[in-house]
């Protein structure tokens, strides 16, 4: 049987120009018809042409893509699909910007079990840095917060004569109704304004 050679390529939007991975592709040999181009984002794998390429293939033909993140972004995903096309449809890979990223046949036991290797420490690379991003995330946050810094919508000013309506509302003097309607905002968001005011007189 005769190995046909594909190339796979993907931009997320339809404003994105995909020439630079069509040029890579022709450079490589492939021909026009051979060259399957998605307009979709990489978060997973259920992309309808993806899927129809992947099905397509069979034992000894080739899949090529520009870089990894063509294929995907989702380096837990990319794993299980590189097994299903290896493994399972039994086709190689070529990652042209990554020359190790190569499992075509001819190459020897040592050269694919590279491919292998560096794949999981690419895996192992990306999950760590979502890692830290989140914490780096969460810590950044936290100091923001601990300054003061308040994350969400601006807060309005409070309405004019807010104090003595709040004071008046909290001694039983008018209720919060009152209170609210005089401010002309709802019950809820009088009651809110209140309560920071005072946590906030509390914290000095």
């Amino acid at each position: 049987m005769t190995e046909t050679t594909y190339g796979y390529v993907r931009v997320s939007t339809q404003e994105q120009n995909e020439t630079r991975q069509l040029d890579a592709m022709r450079k490589f040999g492939i021909v026009e018809e051979n060259i399957i181009v998605e307009k979709v984002s990489g978060k997973d794998f259920n992309r309808p042409l993806y899927r129809q390429l992947i099905k397509k293939l069979g034992p000894e033909d080739v899949l090529v893509v520009k870089s990894i993140d063509r294929l995907g972004r989702n380096y837990n995903e990319i794993l299980e699909q590189w097994g299903v096309i290896t493994k399972k449809r039994k086709a190689a890979i070529v990652v042209l910007d990554m020359p190790l990223l190569d499992t075509r046949q001819g190459r020897d036991l040592t050269g694919t079990l590279i491919s292998d290797i560096v794949l999981q420490l690419l895996s192992y690379v990306a999950q760590s840095e979502r890692e830290n991003i989140r914490q780096r995330q969460a810590e950044g946050i936290a100091a923001a917060k601990a300054k003061g810094v308040h994350f969400g919508p601006e807060r309005r000013p409070l309405p004019d004569g807010f104090e003595p309506l709040r004071q008046a509302w909290r001694s039983k003097q008018i209720t919060l109704r009152t209170a609210a309607e005089s401010c002309g905002i709802p019950k809820t968001t009088f009651r809110d304004a209140a309560l920071r005011v005072e946590l906030a007189g509390s914290a000095k």
